[in-house]
């Protein structure tokens, strides 16, 4: 296994019951769970959404990205998704990371302060160098967008 990267991470509000920092669930777990930073319980109606803090900032290192990603729990049992998935804390950003949370089931949910809402993965973000040109190399699947490599599906009788 690879050496950690270090991500500093500062709490953006005072509080006299601080939450626990994010962190691995399991030995081999791929996302840190973040936290709703709420004062107050937090209800969604179906089809709402909303954008829950959760009360750090972080300094991730040049060449690594944050990725906000959805807790499969949340989504099976209550279908809370988030809507920019995976959203993308950039390296050179320092404020609040905030998750955009939407109500996809059918019964209002409540959130409380300390929930796990969200996972971070902390990922390799490579830059590339675009090259305008006239002719791209062709493949098999050319320009077929779309569905294209699904293959046909016939109706079942």
């Amino acid at each position: 296994m690879a050496a950690p990267v270090e991500i500093r991470v500062k709490r953006v509000r005072a509080s006299p019951d601080p939450l626990p920092l994010p962190r691995y669930q399991t030995e081999g777990a791929a996302g840190l769970d973040l936290h709703a930073d709420l004062t107050a319980e937090l209800t969604l109606e179906p089809g709402a959404r909303v954008l829950v803090p959760t009360g750090i900032a972080l300094a991730i290192p040049t060449g690594f990205e944050g990725q906000v990603r959805p807790r499969s729990g949340l989504a099976l049992r209550h279908g809370i998704a988030l809507l920019n998935t995976p959203g993308t804390i950039d390296s050179d950003y320092r404020g609040e990371v905030q998750v955009l949370l939407m109500n996809h089931g059918q019964e209002r949910v409540t959130l409380h302060r300390g929930d796990r809402i969200a996972q971070l993965v902390i990922a390799p973000a490579l830059r590339a160098a675009l090259v305008e040109t006239d002719d791209l190399v062709d493949t098999a699947r050319g320009d077929g967008g779309f569905g294209h490599t699904g293959g046909k599906h016939e109706p079942r009788s």
